[in-house]
């Protein structure tokens, strides 16, 4: 990322954007200086971090219900505010996608654990809850796989209990299916030729009688018109489509653009292709980014800037297998599922969330325990 500067096609927007990147060094030179945590250590860690988002997701549970009592509009207790509403489960500049990702490792620490107190059976539902109310497709199919893998392979009594996981498995699907809002938003993914989406809308507030973009569209279309409409997925399909052609058509398969600079292409790409270009109330499709990490990373930092987040993600994950940490194997899971569906690592959140929890998981000191 430092060296992008040299040959960005952006330089303020790269120097603009090291600020948020650097903990991707500061903290790992942190975890170096520092003695190795142990598996005890991390386990302590974890617990807290569960115990607080605790503490979160009933701030926003009861906070909605006030909300509900007040306002007497169901909305507020799903997703997070639209830019036109005042309503969301959590405000807007938190985002539920990102929310959800943190909520994901607090609900498989208690969900790992073989004897459960009360306090901890207590705290696991709410985290669920919690994530279904988040209404982040792609987090809660995670989720849903997550607790599958731990009940059928990790739990000590998985071999003897198979059907009675089965069971469980099987009612917490029925219940999400039949859980109204989510219900709808499971549903609309798979409307023909309509709001096609597996992950979440990058534009709020749509008017009646716009023209819902397919997949197939969004591939394909040589124009489009400020009423076409991109559902997620559609959107994200159209996102990977302008990568394959500045891919064929610059010189970025070694070095990229540059840190965050690949804006200015894709803004020239969106008036080329005529897509919604805002208003003064909201952006354009045109200002987005790529919304999946693995695209950001090989459009800005070329073939090296791509590989070396593979190899991170495939050590990480190896490391995972081998330790038979769950927690450990779940945020590899998480991380390798959600850079598909957002540039998680340039947001700064982001970038603190995943490189503390890398550096604590591959920091174990195995010869202290």
């Amino acid at each position: 990322m430092l060296c992008s500067i040299f040959w960005t096609i952006d330089a303020s927007e790269t120097q603009k954007a090291i600020s948020k990147e650097v903990f991707l060094l500061v903290i790992p030179v942190l975890f170096a200086v520092i003695p190795q945590f142990n598996q005890n250590q991390i386990n302590k860690i974890t617990k807290y971090y569960a115990y607080g988002f605790v503490i979160f997701a009933v701030f926003f549970v009861f906070r909605a219900i006030i909300r509900f009592i007040i306002l007497k509009d169901a909305n507020v207790f799903f997703y997070h505010q639209d830019q036109n509403k005042d309503l969301g489960l959590i405000p807007k500049d938190l985002n539920a996608i990102h929310f959800s990702v943190f909520s994901i490792l607090a609900y498989v620490y208690f969900l790992a654990n073989e004897i459960k107190s009360l306090w901890q059976k207590m705290g696991m539902s709410i985290l669920l809850v919690f994530i279904l109310l988040l209404s982040s497709k792609n987090i809660i199919l995670v989720t849903l796989i997550i607790t599958f893998i731990y009940l059928f392979y990790f739990a000590k009594s998985a071999n003897r209990m198979r059907l009675r996981n089965l069971i469980v498995f099987v009612l917490i699907i029925t219940s999400i299916v039949f859980f109204g809002r989510i219900k709808k938003r499971f549903e609309a993914e798979f409307q023909a030729h309509t709001a096609k989406s597996l992950s979440h809308n990058v534009i709020e507030g749509v008017p009646e009688g716009v023209h819902y973009v397919s997949i197939y569209e969004a591939w394909h279309q040589e124009k489009f018109s400020p009423n076409d409409y991109f559902p997620g997925t559609a959107f994200r399909v159209y996102q990977a489509r302008l990568f394959f052609e500045f891919l064929s058509e610059e010189p970025i398969f070694w070095s990229g653009f540059g840190l965050n600079a690949s804006f200015k292409k894709l803004e020239e790409k969106g008036k080329k292709y005529n897509i919604y270009q805002g208003t003064g109330n909201g952006d354009g499709y045109q200002n987005k980014n790529f919304h999946n990490q693995y695209i950001q990373n090989f459009s800005e930092l070329g073939i090296f800037g791509f590989l070396l987040l593979v190899i991170m993600l495939f050590v990480l994950i190896k490391r995972a297998v081998y330790t038979k940490n769950f927690i450990h194997f779940t945020f590899s899971i998480v991380m390798i599922s959600v850079f598909l569906t957002e540039s998680f690592l340039w947001r700064q959140r982001g970038v603190v969330f995943f490189v503390i929890c890398y550096c604590l998981f591959m920091s174990r000191n195995y010869k202290t325990e």
